[in-house]
């Protein structure tokens, strides 16, 4: 359960990240900022968007990396108790097959002929 919910946090995270470095500007917007395009029509002023988007890309970025090594942990100390196939094949025993118990119904032994064993040349 708490897994599941760390993957969500983990999603919503990654998306606000990825949608936050894509709205702030590159390093080039600045030269055209010092002209007059575009400065006066933003919500925050020509300064605040780029102040509170650093801000919430650096708050979702550090949650997103928080939660990748709780993640990450969780991951591990669940399978800690679990075998490897390498576990199980060490456990395999490496005897030698034992030969199939002969019955009776499985024995094909020729009878001789006339109720005589077969004579023996030397």
């Amino acid at each position: 359960m708490l897994h599941g919910f760390l993957l969500v946090i983990q999603l919503i995270a990654g998306v606000s990240v990825v949608i936050l470095v894509m709205l702030q500007h590159g390093q080039g917007a600045d030269a055209g900022a010092g002209f007059g395009a575009g400065a006066s029509g933003t919500v925050f002023g020509a300064r605040g968007a780029t102040t509170a988007l650093s801000r919430a890309t650096a708050v979702f970025a550090a949650i997103f990396m928080l939660n990748s090594v709780a993640l990450t942990y969780l991951s591990t100390r669940s399978h800690a108790h679990q075998k490897t196939i390498l576990d199980i094949a060490g456990q395999v025993h490496t005897a030698a097959p034992k030969a199939p118990a002969v019955t009776g119904a499985s024995q094909n032994v020729a009878k001789p002929v006339g109720g005589k064993a077969p004579a023996q040349t030397p």
